[in-house]
C-alpha cells in the first residue's frame, strides 16, 4: 500500500472533495483522481462515492487505519532527521490552553528565543512527533493512575508534570452548591456546557459515569478560561474543571467529584533522546 497514495485518500476524504484536496495538496484534480483510483484498484474495493464524494463502508474503515499509519511515518522522518542535523532557531514550546502559563516556565532561565504556541489537546502529540515543536506540554481528565489518552506516536517522551484534583463548577446559588462530593452519575441530566479544550469533554464523563446523559446546552469551542467561568457562573450549565482554576470569587463553587475519581493531568511531551530507545516512557 503506497503511502502517498494514502494520504491523498485521506485528503480527499476529509475534505469531501477531489477539487478542494488537489489544491491542499498541490497536485492537479487528475492526479487526485488516479491516487485513488489506483489505491482502490490495489485493494480491490471502492474507497469513496463519487457523487456526492463520501467514503464507502471500506473507505471509512481504511481510515482508521490511514491516520495512524501516515502519522507514525511522518513522526519516524521527524526522528531520523533530529538524529542528523539538530534543527537550529528558537525553542518551540507547544501548551494546551489551561497550561500556557505552566508551559512558559519551562523556558525560565533559558537564553535565546522562544516561541509559545497554543494547540489542541488532540494535536500537540502530533506535533512534538512530527518536530513542529521541541517540548510540549499538555492537560487532560483520567483516573488517579492512568496516563492520557493519545496516539503511541514512537519517539515521543511522556513525563508527568502535574496532576490536582477537579471539581464540578457551578454558580453558587445553585441548589447542589452546599454539596461536599457529588457523584457523576447523579448530574448525567444536568445543564452542560460542552467546552473540549478547557474542561472536561462530555463524552469522556458519559464514558466514564457509565451513563447516558450529559448533553450540552451550551457549546464552547472557545479556549479563554475566563469565559467558561463566567457562562457557568450565569447558569448556563456545569462543567469538570481543575480545582485550581474554579474560584468562588468569580460567583462560582466547586464541588468534589466522589464518584468516580478524576484527576486532571498535566504531561510534559518531548522528542525521545539520540542514544535512547524510540518508545513512549513516564518520568
Amino acid at each position: 500500500m503506497d503511502p502517498h497514495l494514502l494520504r491523498t485518500f485521506t485528503v480527499v476524504a476529509r475534505l469531501r472533495s477531489f477539487s478542494a484536496a488537489a489544491v491542499e495538496l498541490g497536485y492537479t484534480q487528475s492526479a487526485v483522481s488516479q491516487h485513488v483510483a489506483a489505491l482502490e484498484a490495489d485493494l480491490g474495493v471502492r474507497l469513496l462515492d463519487r457523487r456526492p464524494v463520501t467514503p464507502t463502508v471500506a473507505g471509512t474503515r481504511l481510515l482508521a487505519y490511514a491516520e495512524p499509519i501516515l502519522l507514525r511515518l511522518a513522526a519516524a522522518r521527524a526522528d531520523l532527521a533530529r538524529l542528523a542535523a539538530p534543527r537550529p532557531g528558537p525553542l518551540r514550546v507547544g501548551a494546551t490552553p489551561l497550561v500556557v502559563a505552566a508551559a512558559a516556565r519551562l523556558a525560565t532561565g533559558r537564553r535565546g528565543a522562544l516561541t509559545l504556541h497554543v494547540t489542541t489537546r488532540a494535536d500537540l502529540p502530533r506535533r512534538v512527533a512530527t518536530d513542529e515543536l521541541d517540548l510540549g506540554l499538555r492537560d487532560g481528565f483520567a483516573a488517579p493512575n492512568d496516563p492520557l489518552p493519545g496516539a503511541d506516536l514512537g519517539p515521543t517522551r511522556v513525563e508527568v508534570h502535574g496532576v490536582e484534583p477537579v471539581v464540578v463548577a457551578l454558580p453558587r446559588d445553585h441548589p447542589l452548591a452546599a454539596r461536599h462530593r457529588l457523584a457523576l452519575a447523579d448530574l448525567a441530566l444536568a445543564r452542560w456546557v460542552d467546552a473540549p479544550e478547557v474542561a472536561a469533554p462530555l463524552a469522556q464523563l458519559r464514558a466514564v459515569a457509565g451513563a447516558d446523559g450529559f448533553r450540552a446546552d451550551v457549546r464552547y469551542p472557545g479556549t479563554d478560561v475566563a469565559g467558561l467561568l463566567a457562562v457557568v457562573a450565569a447558569g448556563h450549565g456545569l462543567a469538570v474543571l481543575p480545582a485550581g482554576v474554579v474560584r468562588a470569587g468569580a460567583g462560582l463553587v466547586g464541588v468534589a467529584l466522589a464518584d468516580p475519581r478524576l484527576v486532571h493531568r498535566v504531561e510534559l511531551l518531548r522528542p525521545a533522546p539520540a542514544d535512547g530507545p524510540p518508545g513512549g516512557s513516564e518520568g
